[in-house]
This record gives structure tokens, sequence and C-alpha cells, in this order.
């Protein structure tokens, strides 16, 4: 197949050097906190990557790099891959997670916002692999590829197909006409969001550590945190509120921010997917609220629609931090979160799942549809903020949607081979898939997937892969149709 393996390895070099770089950072945590080990494990790590990438950077030298759209996609897959390799290895070499693929399934979790652990003792990991283990949410959440874009016309290299091979993050080609450009100016915006949150969390008596590591998570939508009970260790109203409220805003289209810059709120709130997006949480947080006081299951109504809120906006944003055991909470409740586990945040975001633009547009085929029967002979077309949508977009969205469900059924179907519960194995593909984090029974709020076997642990890393890559720059590479060169 005529591929230029000059792009892809300069592209591969300056990953490497960008994920070495990023370790210096919790390196630096380390040293203040006094951990001798972990600090070598990061030197060991830092400095054979940032070489190593150096070194496929001088000897992969172009004037031009053109991408096309297949190199784009093997970039994709291929840097997200390795630069979860790479960012577990000071696990391994630490020996505070001595299994590769245990290590392996963590940065997976990381980089790919998903926030699924197999560590049954988060307290007991050192403060710079905690710092480390979150960050890789941080640098996920926007796209790791999306910082190096910005670093790519210094390689003489078009980051077009690389972007577009990114769908989940950002869309780049309708901010600033230079896609560096653009790509800076969305991680400004996500550097305003982080210092933001920290500071307001250290507000509420976080200290440094915790408030970046919980920040990292909330911005990402990741999910990690430095305690095993998550954010109810800090059993503070204020603390969930404010979680919360980064939670949501993580999980809108980051565009509609540049709308409010360039325009005003008016612009912002015309969107029909955030409209939704805000719809569905408001109703979910004032249905599973009401049923829990009335239940019984929480006896004071502030405290109600305070958890219900805080676990509303973590599972349909996919963040996955906890505050209490919803596994406890009553079925409709937790049929109710099930439900917002497909649904996600919205398009363009650092949430995932299927994203509530699909949904809509699921649910507006639907109304066409009944129109269509009442009216046979009617032309009903698809609109979305009253411009009609393409069939080929509306086509993309039904595959989409169709190949998502069977991806949850046939990773059941495998993880079954372990022998768990069916609300185990169903909830952690789902969970996996959908880059949320807690699922249901055996992984839970205040469990975790240390449980599953080593073949499953690598399926499930390749699941939150891909669904963190939206599934098609996955199972592309997968069909023969992709490495045939004359197709």
């Amino acid at each position: 197949m005529d591929l230029n393996w000059n792009v892809i390895f300069r592209v591969t070099g300056a990953l490497f050097i960008v994920i070495g770089f990023s370790m210096i950072p919790a390196m630096i945590v380390s040293a203040i906190y006094t951990e001798p080990d972990i600090i070598e494990a990061f030197i060991k790590t830092i400095i054979p990557s940032i070489l190593f990438g150096g070194l496929l950077i001088l000897l992969n030298k172009q004037k031009e790099g053109r991408t096309k759209v297949r190199d784009g996609y093997i970039i994709v897959a291929l840097c997200w891959i390795l630069a979860s390799c790479v960012a577990a290895a000071p696990f391994v070499i630490s020996g505070e997670i001595a299994n590769p693929i245990d290590a392996f399934f963590e940065t997976c979790s990381g980089f790919s916002t998903t926030g699924a652990s197999i560590l049954t003792d988060v307290e007991a990991m050192s403060k710079g692999l905690l710092f480390w283990r979150s960050f890789t949410h941080w640098l996920g959440g926007m796209g790791i590829l999306i910082f190096a874009i910005a670093l790519l016309p210094n390689l003489g290299i078009s980051g077009q197909a690389i972007a577009k091979a990114e769908t989940p993050g950002p869309t780049l080609d309708k901010l600033t006409p230079k896609l560096s450009d653009t790509a800076k100016m969305l991680y400004l915006l996500y550097l305003c969001f982080t210092a933001t949150e920290t500071i307001l969390l250290m507000f509420g008596g976080l200290s440094p550590f915790d408030s970046l590591v919980h920040t990292f998570g909330t911005v990402g939508t990741g999910g990690f945190s430095s305690y095993n009970d998550s954010i109810a260790h800090f059993d503070s109203a204020y603390v969930d509120i404010v979680i919360s409220i980064f939670m949501i805003l993580s999980g809108v289209n980051f565009n509609l921010y540049f709308i409010i810059i360039r325009q005003n709120l008016k612009g912002f709130f015309k969107d029909a997917e955030l409209r939704l997006y805000l719809a569905i949480i408001g109703t979910s947080t004032l249905l599973i609220g009401i049923y829990l006081y009335v239940a019984g299951d929480i006896n004071n109504i502030w405290t109600s629609f305070r958890y219900s809120l805080f676990q509303t906006a973590t599972i349909i944003s996919t963040t996955g931090f906890v505050t209490t055991d919803f596994y406890l909470w009553p079925t409709f409740c937790k049929m109710l979160l099930l439900l917002l586990m497909f649904v996600g945040a919205c398009s363009c975001s650092t949430g995932g799942g299927v994203k509530v633009i699909r949904i809509l547009v699921i649910l507006k085929l639907i109304k066409r549809g009944v129109s269509l029967k009442l009216h046979p002979n009617a032309f009903v077309s698809l609109k979305m903020n009253n411009k009609p949508l393409p069939v080929d977009t509306v086509s993309a969205i039904a595959s989409f949607v169709f190949l998502y469900i069977f991806t949850i059924f046939a990773g059941t179907i495998i993880v079954s081979i372990d022998d768990f519960s069916l609300l185990t194995n169903f909830s952690a593909v789902v969970a996996c898939l959908g880059n949320i984090g807690p699922g249901f029974d055996l992984v839970g709020p205040v469990m975790n997937y240390s449980i599953f076997s080593n073949v499953s642990k690598l399926l499930l890393s390749f699941i939150m892969l891909a669904g963190r890559l939206e599934l098609f720059t996955i199972f592309l590479l997968l069909t023969p149709r992709f490495w045939n060169p004359n197709r």
C-alpha cells in the first residue's frame, strides 16, 4: 500500500517527544514528595522517549509532508497505542503496577479519558504516578495529537488528515485559517478551564495536588481520583457543585465557547444539540432527585438533588467520578444512569459516548418515519439548527450507531468468557466503549476492573481506544479494503 511512511514516522517521533516532556511535571511532583524510585522510573522513560522521538524526526527529513486520509487514520491509531505503551513504562519500571498489561490498561483508560482502573488501593500509589495517571486524562481529553498538530508546521507536516481522524476532539477547521493556530486556541481555552477549576477547588480546602489531580479528571472528563472513594472522600457540597459545573461545561461542544467570544450568549443557546444536552441533564437530575427523596433513600431533599446532579453530570459527560455508590440506588435511578451512558456528551467535546448530536438525529429520523407513515407522498427533510442535513451525514450517523451497538454485544460475548454476571460484563463494555469508567455490579462505582483476565483487559483497553477514536478509525484498519492501494 502506498503510504507516506516518512510523515508517519515523523509524527510518531513528535508524539514520543511530547509524551516524554509531559512526564516532567509528574517527575517534579515526585521530587517534591521525595520519591527517588519514582524519579528514577520517570528518567528511564523520559530520556529514551525524547531521544527516540528526535531520532525518528532526524532520520525522516523532508521539505514538505503531505498526509493523505489513510495516513491520518494510521497515524492516529498507531500514536494512541504507542502513547499508552510509553506512558505505562514508569508504572512497570517502578514496580507499582508490575503487570505490563495492567499498566497498559491503566494508561489506555487515562488517555481515552475512561477512568476505568485495575487498582485496588489508589491511595497506596506514589504521588508522582498518581499525578501522571491523572495528567494522561488532561492530555487525552483535548487529544495528544491536537497538541502535536500545533507543532507539526515546524516539521513541515499538514495536520488536516490527522485532525479528521481525531473526530472526538473539537472540529479544527472552523475557527481559524491555520490548523495549528486553532489547536493553540483550543488549548488556551482548555488551560483557562483548568486554571479556573483548580483555583476554585483550592478555595474549597483541597490541597494544590488534589486540586490539580481532580481538575485533570474533570476537564478531560476522565475520572481518575487520588482517593479510593473518589469525590466522596471530601464530603463537601461545594466541591461537588464545582466539579459538577465543570463536568457539564467540559461536555459542551468547545466550538460553542468561541461563539460566545465572537457573538453572544444568545447565539450560544441557539444550538440544538446544546439545548437537548441541558434538557437531558435537567430532566434526569429532577427525576432521580425526586425519586431518591420519595423512596426514602435520602431523607434530605437538598442532599438528594446534590447527589442526583453530580451523578447525572458525571455519567452524561462520561467523567466517572462518584460521590456515592449509585449501584445501591433504586432500579429506576440506575436505569436512567444506564441510558445516560449511551447518550454521552456533545460532539467536539472532551466527553465520550454516542454523543447528543447523534441521538438528536436519530430522534429526528424516527419523527420523519412517523410523518411518512401518515403522509407517504410528503417530502420531509432533516434539519439541524435550521440547516438541512446531507444524506451522507445521516447515513454515517446511522452506521455509527449500529456499529456502536454491534461492538457492545460482540465485546460482551468475548468478555463473558471470564464467567462474571451478565450485568458486570455488559456494563463493563458499555462503560469502556463510552469512556465512562464505572459500570454496575462487580465493576460498579466502588469496585474496579482487576477481576478480569489479561485477555479481557487487553480487549477492554482497545475498546476504550476505539470509543475515544469513535470506532471507525480503529475498525477501518481491520478491513482489507483499507489496505488495498487500488481502492
